[in-house]
């Protein structure tokens, strides 16, 4: 049997998204193994979600290279290379990282590898807070719906290639508790949807 695929996640927080990720791996619905977790934030929880699977896990912080007078590019081309060259994994998957990676993150990764998931459709609300603009949008009548995508990573925040995407309804009676609700648990599918679906295309 052929060795199975590497994935690499970036993460910034609770790691619910991780978490599916992981699940999916135990069972199989993934077909790749997770090889290391990385955090831009030592207090990640998503950290021991990673190391109750007995994943290895790596934190990077940018604080510390300011502190050293160096720049956001120097931490971007540290995390890149350490992870290229420790890692070499055959994806990197942003989940709910919060930071946003520059082209020379990015360059150190030529075959595009990287994919993130965003809480929205394809140019709809692209950056932050991106379910908040959404039930905004809903409430003054400017739309009827929002979604999800898995897209390639590139230098336009939110503008690489999608991979999959899906609408999510907004209804009249959601709170916005309501709408985030719905929309991680289609986050938790469609990141392990889209991950597989990417490894199926190498």
């Amino acid at each position: 049997m052929s060795s199975l695929p590497t994935i690499a996640v970036l993460i910034s927080g609770s790691g619910s998204n991780l978490q599916a990720l992981i699940d999916a791996t135990q069972t199989g619905k993934l077909r790749a193994k997770i090889i290391v977790v990385c955090s831009n934030r030592k207090a990640a929880y998503g950290l021991e979600r990673a190391a109750k699977a007995g994943i290895p896990t790596r934190t990077f912080s940018l604080k510390q290279f300011k502190d050293q007078g160096k720049t956001r590019v120097d931490f971007d081309v540290y995390m890149a290379k350490t992870i290229q060259e420790e890692y070499n994994p055959d994806l990197i998957v942003l989940a709910g990282f919060m930071h946003i990676v520059s082209p020379e993150f990015l360059s150190f990764f030529p075959r595009q590898n990287i994919i993130n998931l965003h809480p929205a459709l394809p140019g709809q609300f692209d950056g932050a807070h991106a379910i908040e603009r959404a039930y905004e949008a809903y409430k003054q009548g400017k739309i009827q719906h929002t979604g999800v995508m898995v897209h390639k990573v590139i230098a336009d925040v939110d503008r690489g290639q999608v991979i999959l995407e899906r609408p999510i309804p907004i209804e009249d009676k959601d709170t916005l508790e309501d709408l985030e609700n719905r929309i991680h648990s289609i986050e938790h599918e469609i990141i392990v949807e889209g991950a597989q679906k990417f490894l199926d295309e190498l």
